[in-house]
């Protein structure tokens, strides 16, 4: 498989269309990073502070807030999301979510001249932003093809740097336009233009169809027929047998399981699930990584100053080598490696990268009065260095490997746990770096690499693989089948078969362990399930 290669699966048009889907809805986090890099530049203009009436002595708070608040609507919004997106869908969830942060974006381009709209705006604007965090990985891993779910769900972080290197340029250049720097555009153009992404993703998402597997949880399975040839491009053999497969290992999830109850979460498997889901997304906010995406800025001006505004130039080349990092991850290494080598050696890689840091700006001059020393270019290189091991690994492979480890019944229930981590984590770095920068400076790159020490010690022991299986068997679901004529089956267990196409097996009633085809005279039952989960944690 080749550089910028796109294989092809049951068809062209299928392949097209998993790329398709997983662009779209991926804006959400094309969003998340352009937001998190115009934030960190914004805050820095001098228009933006007269505009919003503070003064110098209040720009940590004001920072820390402005960021802070956000991540917390997004906390807020994964309790909010889980219900909606189990009753009304992930597409709907997702065109919701949208629209709630438009109304957070429209806000936040206002010159209100008022902290507390623009703080409310940011909370605002991150209930839509946490409720796109949970839904969009959930919907991705649910839709596309084993054989590219993990590169499609590795695409939350490749548009999460194009992001951030779009808004570090758009910062760079509102700095240095004559017509608008100085003015109070410098803040709004930036701010503004997220609105027009979002608008993107909001009626991009109407041309997607529902997820197949969250319409057979619904006993829709006309629908979920729909919605599977939609996005495999055919409806031939191998999709026939991938949709048998998806509907006897959602069977085999629910056949010990007829109706969800809060004590399931307590068995050993589901407990490591969400243990190994939360801790993840804690882990990726704890490398540093985010904090330099929201704050890089102001941790290059530690660095190595900020004389000619090359923190900013450093901070905009800095979005360039991500997005370079990533698109390597993307089309060479997403489905050639497996996801816990990556995690293991990535956490192991970074945390040297750390140490180095922080030993060079502790006890060598990394600038000069009038240069940067070769001790600061040192710096700077083992902080490209750090994020591009960080863009292979542990950027984009959490947002695909997590929702793989839940079973479908308590997806979303995982995913949200997943994210209210994530954005507890991301709040609290984001929230505590400008004052770790202005007290501890360079001893912050040593607290980094402690906790990437920890992640690779995690992921040794707790992270099973799961590149390129089904997404049940992924989730730790083992199943065995045994077939029964349809003669032998009653019209109680039948239930109501709406579907009699050749090879497809349909069940809706009665007994939830039988598939049964009427075309072939041919019945499935699942006889035997595991949840296996658990026992290959290091496998």
């Amino acid at each position: 498989m080749g550089f910028f290669t796109l294989p092809e699966l049951n068809t062209r048009l299928g392949t097209l269309r998993a790329y398709h889907l997983a662009a779209i809805v991926f804006i959400s986090s094309f969003l998340a990073g352009y937001d998190s890099g115009v934030a960190g530049g914004i805050l820095t203009y001098k228009p933006f502070q007269k505009d919003f009436k503070y003064a110098s002595g209040s720009v940590s708070k004001v920072n820390s807030l402005t960021v802070g608040l956000e991540q917390l609507g997004s906390f807020v919004a994964c309790f909010i999301i889980y219900p909606l997106t189990n009753k009304y869908g992930r597409k709907y969830a997702i065109i919701g979510s949208s629209a709630v942060f438009i109304l957070g974006a429209i806000i936040e381009t206002i010159n209100t001249g008022s902290l507390g709209a623009w703080y409310t705006a940011r909370f605002i604007a991150g209930l839509g932003m946490g409720g796109l965090s949970v839904v969009v990985p959930m919907y991705s891993a649910e839709m596309t093809p084993k054989e590219i779910r993990g590169r499609c769900g590795s695409f939350y972080q490749w548009m999460y740097t194009w992001g951030i290197l779009t808004a570090y340029w758009v910062d760079y250049v509102s700095s240095f336009d004559i017509y608008i720097a100085k003015t109070s555009r410098e803040w709004q153009i930036p701010v503004g233009l997220q609105i027009l992404s979002s608008g993107l993703l909001l009626l991009g998402t109407f041309t997607l169809p529902e997820s197949a597997r969250w319409l057979l949880t619904q006993n829709r399975s006309e629908e979920a027929w729909k919605s599977i040839t939609w996005i495999r491009g055919d409806s031939g053999e191998k999709t026939i047998a991938e949709f048998n497969e998806t509907q006897l290992g959602l069977k085999a999830e629910t056949t010990a399981k007829d109706n969800f109850s809060i004590r399931e979460l307590w068995q050993p498997a589901n407990r490591l699930r969400f243990v190994v889901g939360p801790s993840l997304f804690i882990f990726q906010n704890t490398t540093g990584s985010s904090a330099l995406a929201v704050f890089g800025p102001q941790y290059f001006k530690l660095l190595v100053g900020s004389t000619g505004n090359r923190n900013l130039l450093l901070t905009g080349l800095f979005g360039a080598v991500k997005v370079i990092a990533c698109t390597f991850f993307i089309w060479v290494l997403a489905e050639r490696f497996g996801r816990r080598v990556l995690l293991t050696g990535g956490s192991a890689l970074m945390a040297v990268c750390m140490l180095i840091t922080a030993l060079i700006v502790k006890y060598i001059p990394t600038e000069s009065s009038t240069s940067v020393t070769a001790a600061g270019k040192a710096t700077v290189a083992m902080i490209y260095l750090d994020i591009m091991i960080y863009n292979c690994s542990w950027g984009p492979l959490p947002w695909a490997y997590v929702p793989e480890i839940f079973p479908t019944r308590i997806r979303a229930l995982g995913l949200a746990a997943s994210m209210l981590a994530h954005w507890a984590s991301s709040f609290c770095f984001s929230f505590a770096s400008p004052y770790m920068i202005a007290n501890i400076k360079g001893n912050t790159f040593l607290i980094f690499m402690g906790f990437d020490i920890l992640a690779t010690i995690f992921c040794f022991f707790f992270v099973k693989e799961t590149r390129g299986k089904n997404l049940e068997t992924a989730a730790g679901t083992e199943w065995e089948v045994a077939e029964r004529l349809a003669d032998q089956v009653s019209e109680g267990e039948k239930g109501q078969l709406g579907m009699s196409e050749a090879g497809i097996y349909h069940g809706l009633g009665g007994d939830n362990r039988l598939l049964v085809n009427e075309t072939t005279g041919k019945a499935l039952e699942v006889v035997d399930v595991r949840d296996t989960f658990g026992s290959r944690a290091k496998r």
